[in-house]
């Protein structure tokens, strides 16, 4: 291209722009039907699975529901209280709770933190590495297991340790009502939950393994609670071995 035919296209001074491209042979710059490394696509893979594991469970429930006979009560009587007046299965941790604890704190404020940790969770975790595997380091599964081996103790031991020395009703005429009731018992939980973590934050742990503690405490404390109050309460809520139950009482009768 001679000088006077390029200074008629691209005159300077001009009020455009313009590039120099190539075409090459080769792949195209934009990954058609293409998808990021070690990755699932959402449909149909996994649309099909979550499918099949939703008809699992509706044949699981119609055969349960041809062998198990659950007619329906007496209509209620107000002057006579069931006895002992249990929450279904899936609210039995936070009735567990209310053992323990003021019901505003058992029934709103830990309820409350709870769901406001699951949320936060992945905001306070945005590491990539090991995304969606399920204890992908030996470090991680370590951290699993002790912490449920923990859970389980701790939790197991306050629910005996205060049925036997139940501080709300042992400090009731000694505290004010707010401490005995709600700060005291809040506290003590609060120890509880925060002792493993503590130990795994001086191990240089990562923002991961330190949600990772905290959301294995949660599940294992709730899994403690909910067996608990299931299991072993009986009549006057108090606790009982399942077959030493007073009254005739089997907890098993409600499923």
């Amino acid at each position: 291209m001679n000088t006077e035919l390029k200074e008629q296209i691209f005159p300077k001074g001009g009020p455009k722009t313009y590039s120099l491209v190539e075409i090459v042979r080769g792949a195209p710059l934009i990954m058609v039907d293409k998808g990021p490394d070690h990755t699932v696509f959402a449909f149909p893979i996994v649309a099909l699975l979550e499918l099949l594991i939703a008809l699992g469970v509706s044949v699981l429930l119609l055969l349960i529901s041809l062998v198990k006979n659950a007619p329906l009560e007496e209509l209620a009587n107000p002057i006579v209280t069931t006895d002992p007046a249990k929450a279904p299965w899936y609210f039995m941790g936070l009735q567990e709770l209310l053992e323990h604890m003021h019901p505003t704190v058992a029934g709103v404020l830990i309820p409350t933190i709870a769901v406001l940790f699951l949320i936060a969770i992945p905001y306070l975790d945005q590491a990539r590495e090991g995304a969606g595997q399920w204890w992908p380091t030996a470090r991680e599964k370590r951290i699993t297991f002790g912490t449920a081996l923990y859970a389980l103790v701790a939790m197991s031991a306050y629910v005996l340790l205060d049925n036997a020395f139940p501080v709300r009703e042992l400090l009731r005429e000694v505290l004010p009502p707010l401490l005995v009731q709600a700060i005291l018992p809040l506290a003590i939980m609060g120890v509880l939950v925060v002792i493993p973590a503590l130990v795994v934050w001086r191990s240089r742990a990562s923002i991961r393994e330190l949600m990772l503690t905290l959301f294995t405490m949660l599940l294992v404390s709730a899994i403690v609670l909910t067996i608990t109050g299931f299991f072993f309460r009986g009549p006057g809520f108090k606790l009982y071995l399942p077959w030493d139950m007073p009254n005739g009482y089997n907890p098993l009768n409600g499923l």
